[in-house]
Order: C-alpha cells, then structure tokens, then sequence
C-alpha cells in the first residue's frame, strides 16, 4: 500500500487513480469525506484528517510501502510560515513515528535558496526537516518548476482587461511544467522507489518559458494573437492580490517570489535531460487554459 497526501488535489488525485490502475492498494488522505468519496468508489482506502496532525499522519503512514507528501495551503492562509511550518513538522514526526521507509516529497525548483524565494521558502524548509530523519528512510525531493495551472489566474485578467498581468520580468525564462507530468514523475518514483538515502531531482518541462511568450501562447489559442503581457510592480501585484481576496501574507509571497525570479535566485540546478524535461507543452496546455477561457461566457 502507498499513502497519499492532499489526495483531492491535481497531483494527489492523479497520483491515485495512476496507483489504482497499477494494481496498488491506496491510501489518499485529506481534509472532506465527501472530496474523497470519488476515489473510495475507485478502491481507495480513504482518511480524513488535518495535515498538520502528527498523530493522523502516524496512523496513515504505518504499514505501507512509500509515502507522497506536500505542504497545502490556500489563498486565505493567514500566516504563511506558520502554517507550512506546522504541516511540516507533523509530516516529518509521523515519518520517524510510523516507520515508513520510502518518501516522495513535492518541492520546487529554487528550494536550495535559504531566503527572499516567497512561497518556496517553506519547501527549503522542510527539505531541512527532511534530511535530519532516520538515515534509514529513503526520501526524494521532487523540484517542480512553476505549474501551468497557476497561469488559470489569468483568465479573469485577461476577460477583464484585454492582457495579462504579473511582477515577473516579461523576458526571464521560467521552467513551466504540467501538474500531470509532475504526478506521473511522483507515481512512477512511488511505484519503483528507485533511489537511496536522500536524492534531489527536478522537473522543469518541455522548455524554459517566459511570460511574454506564455501571454502570446495562450493569446493564439483564443484568437488574440496578439495579446499583451505587461510587467507591474511588486507593490502593484500586492495590491491587486489583496483586492482579489488573499491575505497579506500569501500576497507579499508572490511578490517576493516574483522578485526572486526577476533576480536569477530562483531558477534550475541541474542540466536537461531526459530525466527532468517533461511531456507536456505549454502550447499544448494553452488549448486547455481556452477551454476554460471559454467556458466563461
């Protein structure tokens, strides 16, 4: 069996169904009954519980072959910190409590930096917490680059205004990669558990990308060709978060994060290979982010 961690979401859930599939007993974990009703009806052990409980998380990670773990938070998260701080350490006591050997972790690209990287400091963070378990169990930090699901911000921006909007510099090339791509990556470490001690790798897509040919991109794919990307100030794009609804703190994440790329301190270690560069395109995502476009009337 493999337990999953934030079962519900575009990793997690996809994490499961490929698990299912493979003929392996599943454990997915998260916070509603109901959100994992679909999953128990494909054969999932389903439990519910807060990530931040260490005694939920001991239960759920006894007994089973390999963990897949993430630190959740939203955009109403009141102390960012504070938050990834306490799932953190929840995760790692349940790890050296259950016994679990085999660990996936999902980190990000930029993890290394110790500080000023926004919301990718509490994945150094815990990737911290994570070297100092029991040197028995084997632990994989996964790096993703930026998801194309966050480029789902957009729509409104783009239906709203005639452009799209961020503090990053519209030139500096970001690894983008798909949510599926980085579930898969998980699901097939999960399954063949083909590393030892603690190993880093990263995902970083088909290619680079930057936010002026993102905005061109996903501009093609609903017929705006042309469509602008225009570059704001981090103080700006705090504002414009804060008047959408997020806290103060996940707001003055992202605009520290943006600056961080905008900087060079958030950006890839490793080489291409065919290890870390991943299938899906961003052109082929586009065609999915107008389908949503779309579906707004």
């Amino acid at each position: 069996m493999i337990t999953v961690m934030g079962a519900t979401g575009r990793t997690g859930s996809r994490i499961c169904h490929t698990l299912l599939e493979a003929g392996v007993p599943v454990r997915a974990l998260g916070r509603s009954a109901e959100r994992l009703a679909p999953l128990a009806a494909a054969g999932a052990q389903i439990a519910v519980g807060e990530p931040n409980d260490a005694a939920f998380l001991s239960e759920a990670f006894r007994g089973v072959e390999a963990v897949y773990t993430l630190l959740a938070y939203g955009p109403d998260t009141e102390d960012y910190r504070r938050q990834q701080a306490a799932q953190g350490e929840a995760i790692t006591q349940a790890i050296g409590h259950s016994g679990v050997r085999n660990v996936v972790f999902l980190s990000s690209v930029g993890a290394e930096v110790s500080s000023g990287t926004g919301p990718i400091i509490s994945m150094h963070d815990q990737e911290q917490r994570l070297r100092a378990v029991p040197a028995d169990v084997n632990i994989l930090m996964l790096r993703a680059g930026a998801l194309f699901e966050n480029l789902y911000g957009a729509l409104e921006i783009v239906r709203a205004y005639g452009c799209y909007s961020d503090a990053v510099a519209a030139d500096v090339p970001v690894p983008m990669v798909a949510s599926a791509d980085v579930a898969d990556a998980a699901a097939r470490a999960l399954l063949d558990r083909d590393w030892r001690g603690v190993q880093v790798r990263e995902l970083l897509g088909q290619r680079d990308v930057s936010y002026a040919e993102a905005t061109r991109l996903l501009g093609a794919a609903i017929g705006l060709p042309d469509l602008p990307y225009i570059q704001v100030s981090a103080e700006e794009l705090t504002g414009a978060l804060l008047q959408a609804g997020y806290t103060p703190s996940i707001a003055g994440c992202y605009a520290e994060l943006a600056e961080a790329i905008n900087s060079g301190r958030v950006r890839a270690q490793e080489q291409r290979s065919a290890r870390n560069t991943t299938a899906t395109s961003l052109e082929e995502f586009s065609q999915t982010w107008a389908a949503s476009y779309a579906a707004l009337g």
